[in-house]
Formats: structure tokens, C-alpha cells, sequence
């Protein structure tokens, strides 16, 4: 699998066969705290098949267009959701599975404050902020298992974002 991808804006609905888009467009679910809090309930299919749910930090260098995927991995035993804390777009490349290996690669780039959780068992790029070092709480999952598969390309893809 070689060739270019170009970079969609993330959307729920385009995103929807490799995880979910976490925001707060729209008006809330509910109001809490005296009516001073909109709360957006349950918004991630988080799936761990055994094990506990996990909160880590990351500390992702910058990186800058075009972008380059030599390997994308998986969690065959958990979600896996991406939460930046510095306001960062990421850039967000996935695939389906085909047989063991990645299928059709997609890329998405991340609005500032756009959060991601990826399915168990999609296939994903490196975690990659653009244009500015990010920092990510991850939330996935601990526990006994060998929960990270990687195939590397034979030709690395190139992903190019929108121009200005």
C-alpha cells in the first residue's frame, strides 16, 4: 500500500466506522451544578475486554506537513481515546481491517479541542499534534495480554494537509 492521502476535516459521521468524535457542539445533554455546567453524556464507546480502564499522559512532538506513516498499529483488547490538553489539532489516520493488516487508510485532522476514541481493533497512525508540541491524556487499557499489534508499509504513505 503506497500513494498520498489528503487530510478531511474530523467529523462524527465520516469518523463514525473507527471510533467516536468527543466535543461540545450543540447544546448539552443536561445541565448540572446549579444550572452553570452542560454536561455531554456518555460520548465514547469505550470497550476494554478485560482489565481496567487506564488514564496516562503523552508528550507527542510537532509535526508538520506533509506527514509521513510508515506503521499503524492496534489495540485488539481495548479502546484507546485521545484527549488533548494544549488545544492541538492531530492529525488522525486509520483504517479498517483486511485480513490482518490495515484496509483503505484514511486521514482526519483534528479541530483544536476535538477529542478521539479509536475502536478496539482499528488500525491507527502514531499519535501526531500539528504545528505545535501536545500534550494527550490517553485513556485505554490496562492489564495481562499482548495489546499492540503493528504493520509497518513496504512504501510509507504521505499524508498532505489543507493548504492555507
Amino acid at each position: 500500500m503506497s500513494g498520498a492521502l489528503l487530510a478531511e476535516p474530523l467529523t462524527a459521521q465520516a469518523f463514525a466506522p473507527f471510533g467516536d468524535v468527543i466535543e461540545t457542539d450543540g447544546a448539552p445533554d443536561m445541565l448540572i451544578n446549579q444550572g452553570l455546567c452542560g454536561r455531554f453524556h456518555d460520548r465514547a464507546r469505550l470497550d476494554f475486554s478485560d482489565g481496567r480502564a487506564g488514564l496516562s499522559l503523552f508528550d507527542a512532538e510537532a509535526r508538520r506537513w506533509p506527514c509521513r506513516i510508515a506503521m499503524m498499529e492496534r489495540h485488539p483488547l481495548g479502546s484507546q481515546a485521545f484527549v488533548p490538553l494544549d488545544g492541538v489539532a492531530m492529525l488522525v489516520s486509520v483504517a479498517l481491517d483486511d485480513g490482518g493488516r490495515p484496509g483503505a487508510p484514511r486521514a482526519f485532522l483534528s479541530r483544536p479541542g476535538q477529542v478521539v476514541n479509536l475502536l478496539r481493533g482499528t488500525w491507527h497512525g502514531v499519535l501526531a499534534p500539528i504545528g505545535a508540541r501536545g500534550r494527550f491524556a490517553v485513556i485505554d487499557r490496562i492489564g495481562p495480554g499482548d495489546n499492540l499489534e503493528e504493520y509497518w508499509f513496504k512504501t510509507p504513505l504521505t499524508v498532505e494537509g489543507p493548504q492555507p
